[in-house]
């Protein structure tokens, strides 16, 4: 059989899998890793893959390699093995050599890591999930410690002393990489039972069709049957009352059967508008954990350890400078970092402090206005109820001056302000003004629980 011959057979079905492989990884993910690669052929069962270079088919093996398999098996089942190379300039058509070829195939896993299967039961309803979202790849610390030993609890285990489990928190803390760890684990713990893990809005739309083609009953028996039921966002069933009364009727038919519920959203269970007082009640009857924003000494694990994944020497002025710059969104931290070494990678550079601010100038820039030193001030005046003024005045009664000190903490944490531009804003203070206001902040937030969740609620306020 002819080359030729080999693309006529496999470019359909290749076509097929670039589109679910757009819809599982977005738009981004798909233009910059899976649109590069070309299709070679297939021959005696082994798909042939190609990219430009090296860098580009190490991360595909790595971070799509078995997903791409795996919807090559369900595209054909006689595919038992994808290889990737990299392509050899003038000379596309010849053949593969061990040097430039690496197969995706299933490889024994490391003593305590168990891989995803891919696919499960009830999986052919459930959303995509991302085979880097594990708990062996979650990075804990005193922010999230708490949420992720709630998490592994239920993946780790048949009956749960707490149901749901509600994981809440800002934008790129770790929900959905511990909602995808959760699912995950139980499908390769127990691959018999029947996990369900979709976003609240898939739910609603699913919920929808099944009222438009009146087969309400099929969709009931369907969600009711499932052994463990994850809704992500659940936020986005605010205010869409026939939804949430199907949902509602859903978690009780679950809880009674002693099925396993987990929920995530971007607020508390009492703080989420629009959900009627039932509801609200039936979310927060289980386990509540919050996910509190990043610290810096977190910030730098993740770096630490997404440095070892990528296999790229960094800096370690770089990754306090992005630990520092990029303090809100740990998904922008990881995207900024794997910016920095596909262009090392790529160019042949190494990863400096100049190149990053050079390469990162637009997301940092974005970062700094998002969370401008006005708008924490802004924020933190309407919170308390004072003037905007009193933030640079000489006031010293405590109702101006502990919002002031709760504001310049905010600044210290959320921005990359020094700490004299941080004094400056505030009326010209010196910076062991703004240290103490800071170290007081911590101490009052240790000793008093109820300030301590003001002051969690502003960062998420200013986060979002």
């Amino acid at each position: 059989m002819k080359r030729g011959d080999f693309e006529a057979v496999g470019q359909p079905e290749w076509d097929r899998i670039k589109v679910r492989l757009r819809k599982e990884f977005g738009d981004s993910a798909f233009a910059s890793w899976v649109k590069p690669i070309s299709l070679d052929g297939i021959e005696n069962g082994e798909v042939a893959l190609s990219v430009p270079t090296r860098f580009m088919r190490d991360w595909i093996v790595t971070h799509y390699g078995e997903r791409i398999r795996a919807l090559w098996n369900t595209e054909n089942p006689a595919v038992r093995r994808v290889s990737v190379k990299v392509a050899v300039t003038g000379g596309a058509a010849q053949a593969r050599s061990p040097e430039t070829a690496r197969p995706i195939m299933p490889t024994p896993p490391s003593p305590g890591v168990r891989p995803p299967p891919t696919e499960a039961p009830g999986s052919e309803f459930s959303a995509p999930l991302d085979p880097r979202y594990t708990f062996e790849n979650f990075v804990v610390g005193k922010p999230n410690e708490f949420a992720y030993a709630a998490a592994k609890r239920v993946a780790e285990s048949d009956v749960v002393s707490f149901n749901p489990l509600f994981l809440y928190g800002g934008v790129g803390l770790g929900k959905t990489h511990l909602m995808h760890a959760i699912a995950h684990e139980i499908r390769s713990r127990r691959p018999q039972r029947r996990v369900i893990y979709m976003s609240a809005e898939k739910f609603m739309y699913s919920f929808v069709r099944a009222l438009r083609n009146q087969d309400t009953v099929s969709f009931k028996e369907h969600f009711r049957s499932v052994d463990v039921l994850m809704i992500d966002d659940v936020q986005f069933i605010s205010g869409k009352d026939s939804t949430q009364e199907e949902f509602f009727h859903t978690f009780n038919a679950l809880v009674d059967q002693g099925r396993q519920i987990v929920l995530s959203a971007d607020k508390s269970p009492s703080n989420l508008e629009e959900i009627g007082d039932r509801l609200r009640s039936r979310l927060a009857s289980g386990l509540v954990a919050d996910l509190h924003p990043t610290t810096f000494e977190l910030r730098l694990g993740i770096l630490d350890a997404k440095a070892d994944q990528l296999g790229v020497p960094v800096p370690p002025k770089v990754r306090e400078f992005l630990a520092h710059k990029i303090a809100s969104n740990v998904r922008e931290l990881e995207g900024a970092l794997t910016r920095l070494a596909a262009h090392s990678q790529l160019i042949g550079a190494d990863i400096t402090l100049e190149a990053a601010q050079g390469l990162l100038a637009d997301l940092l820039r974005a970062h700094d206005r998002r969370l401008s030193m006005e708008e924490i001030q802004k924020r933190v005046a309407e919170h308390f109820k004072i003037r905007m003024s009193d933030m640079s005045s000489a006031r010293r009664a405590r109702a101006v001056a502990r919002p002031r000190q709760v504001a310049m903490y905010l600044a210290k944490h959320l921005t990359s302000r020094s700490l004299p531009e941080i004094g400056r804003a505030f009326g010209g203070r010196d910076h062991t003004t703004v240290m103490h206001a800071v170290r007081k902040i911590e101490e009052i937030c240790k000793a008093d629980p109820v300030f301590a969740e003001d002051v969690e609620l502003l960062t998420r306020m200013l986060e979002s």
